[in-house]
């Protein structure tokens, strides 16, 4: 009785459990990605609209900088929902959340940019853990692996 006491408390502490971590990152990824899909998904809907007025902070024009921002709101959060790529995947969308936070709402009060900054943390987490073990990355690493043996 003691030690099953003593095991439900080591995990409920933080014990060690990868296949729970493995789950976790996956459940965040799908979550994650599914939530920038949406915005993008929006903005692709409504492109006719949105391409003569969307902001252009860069000086690319404003059909350019919403075809960008779609690459990675839409392109990114499938590539970061599949964890392929996913380092290299939220470059590009910890860009745009930089640009909306800080120049696109850089002066506006903190409420409206906590969106963007919100966003841009979470990705900073994938891109310091990577895709973790149910992920693309995953499975061509351990191709990868294969091929060097």
């Amino acid at each position: 009785m003691k030690k099953q006491i003593v095991e439900i408390v080591t995990v409920l502490l933080g014990k060690e459990n990868s296949k729970a971590n493995d789950i976790g990152l996956l459940l965040f990824r799908i979550i994650i990605g599914a939530f920038m899909l949406t915005h993008g998904l929006s903005k692709l809907s409504m492109f006719e609209e949105l391409k003569a007025t969307f902001p252009d902070p860069l000086g690319v024009g404003s059909a350019t900088s919403l075809v960008l921002i779609l690459l990675a709101e839409v392109g990114c959060s499938l590539l970061v929902i599949l964890g392929a790529f996913t380092r290299l995947a939220v470059l590009p969308l910890m860009f745009g959340m930089c640009i909306a936070a800080f120049i696109i709402h850089g002066s506006d009060p903190f409420a409206t940019k906590e969106s963007a900054l919100f966003y841009l943390s979470m990705y900073v987490v994938l891109a310091c853990v990577g895709g973790g073990k149910f992920s693309v990355d995953y499975l061509l690493r351990k191709k990868l692996e294969r091929l060097s043996d």
